[in-house]
């Protein structure tokens, strides 16, 4: 018996054009004559708008005002070792190292191949751990760390990498059958950080106890935009949910309740719901009562979320077909388990790239509590600014905190599209 094959289908271009940087480059940059002037003009733009940039960066720019300021760009006014006291920095590195732990134990559960973004991950705190070392050898300033205690910084940096990597092969070594002791993981590490960071008992200027409480006014910088963005993110997708459905339910008092407190919140910018979190929330609560400022922050930040995460999942049910209901009826379901098991898990997965998108707007929202008096990375760029000694440094200042913003935007898109190519979102 003949086997036909199509013989066009093994056509390859030439070695020299498949294997070589410049057939590369002739290919996609220079192989009609237009596609190569575009990309003259192009490449001249590029040199015109970056040489100014460059120039600054490597030789007006003066970057001290990171490295002389980090503490307070990760971690704001938290207490760090003073004379007589103990040094409560530890706790936040507890809970990075935690964290590493249940990344990498979950890496090795799921991942079923090598993925680019894993040795990326691997290799930022490699690359944190030369950047004290760097700088002590080789900075010039009064300030400036000693070696060995920039070797010593570096190591308990590193101490992340070897901790994840721990937790990965102890993931790889069970793989699928500890996949929902991953999951109980990710729902207990945030409860348990919450409480290192937070402490018990009295608070650290009265017990100095490893474990005394840190009030809320000394957190800062990044570790208060991550606190706020988080909490803000998970307490607002059940409520979400849950106005998604009630906007769909056929009870009237539901349903009408579930569209004003929608359309209300919607309607309203987030900026002043923080001023009124901040201002007349305690009028809500007894007398005797006095709710922290974070709180007063995380709920508004909550509120203004859920009200739009409602209104997204609201889409992906809508876009559940008629069918969907009636198959799970004839199989016997009744009205919830036809929700819970078959439509919900359906909508939620057609609207991943809607929340994640409104998830990372959140992150970045979380700058406008600077407004109302709370010091999170923004409101410590603002602090340091104020100082005498760096005057003039806003572009330095304000370039350093926008990649931090980018690098956990970033991170939340890519988690997203991983989601969307294991889950099929977009295929049939």
């Amino acid at each position: 018996m003949a086997i036909m094959t199509n013989t066009e289908n093994e056509i390859l271009p030439p070695p020299s054009e498949r294997s070589t940087v410049i057939g590369w480059l002739v290919n996609n940059f220079f192989s009609p004559w237009y596609n190569a002037l575009l990309s003259l003009i192009v490449a001249r733009l590029l040199f015109v708008l970056l040489k100014g940039g460059l120039t600054w960066a490597f030789t007006d720019a003066r970057w001290a005002v990171v490295p002389n300021n980090m503490r307070l760009y990760l971690v704001g006014q938290y207490p760090s070792a003073v004379e007589g006291q103990i040094d409560y920095i530890w706790r936040l590195g507890l809970c990075v190292y935690l964290l590493s732990a249940v990344i990498g134990f979950t890496w090795g559960v799921y991942a079923k191949r090598k993925e680019p973004v894993g040795f990326v991950l691997l290799g930022i705190p490699v690359v944190l751990a030369f950047i004290p070392l760097l700088y002590a050898v080789f900075s010039t300033l009064e300030n400036a760390p000693k070696t060995n205690e920039a070797f010593a910084t570096a190591l308990q940096i590193l101490g992340i990498d070897l901790i994840a990597l721990t937790a990965f092969w102890l993931g790889k070594w069970r793989g699928a059958r500890l996949q929902r002791y991953a999951l109980m993981l990710w729902i207990l590490y945030f409860p348990v950080m919450l409480l290192i960071i937070n402490g018990v008992g009295e608070e650290f200027e009265v017990l100095d106890a490893p474990l005394a409480v840190i009030p809320t006014r000394f957190w800062g910088g990044l570790l208060l935009s991550l606190l706020l963005a988080v909490s803000g993110i998970v307490f607002s997708f059940p409520i979400g949910v849950t106005l998604a459905l009630g906007r769909q339910s056929r009870l009237p008092i539901i349903r009408s309740l579930s569209i004003i407190y929608i359309e209300f919140i919607r309607g309203v910018p987030l900026i002043s719901l923080l001023f009124m979190g901040q201002v007349m929330l305690n009028l809500f609560i007894p007398g005797d009562v006095t709710l922290d400022r974070v709180i007063r922050a995380m709920v508004p930040i909550t509120l203004f979320s859920a009200a739009y995460l409602a209104e997204n999942v609201r889409g992906g049910l809508q876009s559940i077909s008629q069918g969907q209901y009636e198959a799970a009826h004839a199989v016997g379901l009744n009205g919830f388990q036809t929700m819970t098991f078959i439509i919900l898990p359906q909508a939620l997965r057609a609207v991943i790239p809607v929340m994640v998108g409104q998830f990372i707007s959140l992150f970045k929202d979380t700058t406008l509590v600077s407004i109302v008096g709370m010091v999170d990375l923004m409101g410590i760029a603002k602090g340091v600014l104020a100082n005498p000694a760096y005057v003039g440094t806003q572009r330095e200042v304000y370039l350093f905190i926008s990649v931090f913003y980018f690098i956990f935007s970033y991170a939340l898109s890519y988690t997203s599209h991983r989601l969307e190519i294991v889950l099929g979102v977009g295929e049939r």
